[in-house]
This record gives C-alpha cells, sequence and structure tokens, in this order.
C-alpha cells in the first residue's frame, strides 16, 4: 500500500509555451500539491496545505518518484 493517496490530477495544456500537470494528494492526514512539466515529469513546485494557509513542502525523493510514475500511467 503506498503512503499517499492520489485525490486529483489537473493538466494544464492551454499554456503557450509550456504544459503542466498537478497532482493533489493526501500523505498523512495533509494535503499536498506537486506541479510538474508535462513533458519531462520536473518538478515546479511542492505545497502543503495546513492551517489554511500554503507551505513549501518537503516530500521525499522515493514518495515524489512514485507519484512521478502513478501520473506517467494516467496521463
Amino acid at each position: 500500500m503506498k503512503p499517499y493517496e492520489i485525490t486529483n490530477i489537473i493538466i494544464d495544456d492551454d499554456f503557450a509555451v509550456e504544459e503542466y500537470v498537478t497532482t493533489e494528494f493526501i500523505h498523512q492526514n495533509l494535503n499536498y500539491s506537486i506541479t510538474f512539466k508535462k513533458a519531462d515529469l520536473e518538478i515546479i513546485n511542492c505545497w502543503v496545505f495546513k492551517d489554511g494557509t500554503s507551505l513549501p513542502a518537503n516530500v521525499s525523493d522515493e514518495m515524489i518518484e512514485s507519484i512521478r510514475e502513478d501520473v506517467k500511467k494516467k496521463i
């Protein structure tokens, strides 16, 4: 079982230059969001939503790679 649950994937393909994929997920009862470049799934940003605000998130490389693989399968 994975330590996170993906709740939403948003593909932003209306941009003129770059396309992005934002993945929302839950990990340890906190909501997170990671935005990747669609072309190569390079991380653009990663946030955790806590106490009504967003903060830069510290997500392990292993979890990011697992999420990246899940995103590849869905796009």
